[in-house]
């Protein structure tokens, strides 16, 4: 049976729709980000990126990938390494600023968030540094924290920062693009990811059953993956209030997490660095010091953009 056949082109979206044989980009779809997805790398312009006075220069934008990293550099202040002060510049991806050949040249992948280390432990050459996985990992392993030296329970953690990795992207890529952002609702993309984010968000229940945390009884840079993601989508604060959408509140150990979490110092100041959406006492564009979130928040400055 032909594929005509089986899956008639009348029944596609739009109605007879037949895949070329040779793809090219549409330059009149792609939703609410069409205006920087191109299939092509590298720099666009030319653009120097800012450097603070901190060896951590952190490149980014308050979107849960970018929430991972600044949530551990504040826990890993809280928990009283001053080495770990740094600069969060504001990377804004819907203006195109991560196609700068600074940006670039730090992430080839031109992806949020980028950090670069100017101080790196063997006193070398800085080190960048990409991928909000490879960043937590380098972070933890350089201050030694939010990460076991046990081999059984360092392979646990990384287990769970890695299911977050290979799972986050049906949560926002799929599910989030299709409910949120697409320029047409799709029922058979939206059933789609849905099942698969509701079958994730079990993964997490089951797991927290017995788990004060994701890996066990400590907190990790896994629970600090996972939590911008799901605990955002959990606390019905994700596309559109997905939430009621999915039922979340049905998952009651993935709620209590969240909570736990949410309430941590370093999780709340972490969720405002680089953020540019919600209460403007929550946004913080940018952040050198400490003092930064009694100072220098949106609501303070009085700067909307």
């Amino acid at each position: 049976m032909s594929d005509d056949n089986k899956f008639p082109p009348e029944n596609n979206l739009p109605a007879g729709y037949v895949p070329p044989k040779i793809w090219a980009p549409d330059t009149e779809s792609g939703g609410a980000f069409a205006s920087i997805n191109k299939p092509t790398a590298g720099a666009q312009y030319d653009k120097d990126l800012p450097v603070g006075q901190h060896p951590l220069q952190l490149y980014s934008l308050g979107t849960p990938n970018g929430v991972k990293v600044t949530i551990m550099l504040e826990e890993l202040l809280d928990a009283g390494y001053t080495e770990a002060e740094y600069d969060a510049w504001l990377i804004r991806i819907n203006k195109g600023d991560q196609f700068g050949s600074g940006f670039v040249s730090v992430n080839p992948n031109s992806k949020i968030p980028a950090l670069m280390d100017h101080k790196p432990t063997d006193g070398g050459a800085p080190i960048r540094l990409f991928e909000s996985g490879s960043i937590l990992t380098y972070l933890a392993d350089k201050f030694g924290a939010f990460l076991p030296t046990d081999a059984r329970a360092r392979a646990e953690v990384m287990n769970w920062l890695f299911w977050q990795m290979g799972s986050a992207p049906f949560l926002g890529g799929g599910f989030g693009h299709f409910y949120a952002y697409a320029p047409m609702k799709i029922q058979y993309a939206i059933d789609r990811y849905a099942m698969e984010v509701k079958r994730q968000l079990d993964v997490l229940d089951k797991q927290l059953k017995d788990n004060e945390y994701i890996a066990g009884s400590e907190y990790t840079i896994a629970d600090m993956a996972i939590w911008p993601w799901y605990g955002r989508i959990a606390a019905h604060d994700a596309y559109n209030d997905a939430g009621t959408f999915l039922s979340v509140d049905d998952y009651a150990n993935v709620q209590r997490w969240r909570k736990q979490i949410g309430e941590r110092k370093g999780a709340r100041r972490g969720s405002m660095v680089n953020s540019v959406t919600g209460d403007p006492s929550t946004q913080l564009h940018e952040r050198h010091d400490a003092s930064d979130f009694d100072t220098k928040t949106q609501d303070k400055i009085g700067d909307a953009g």
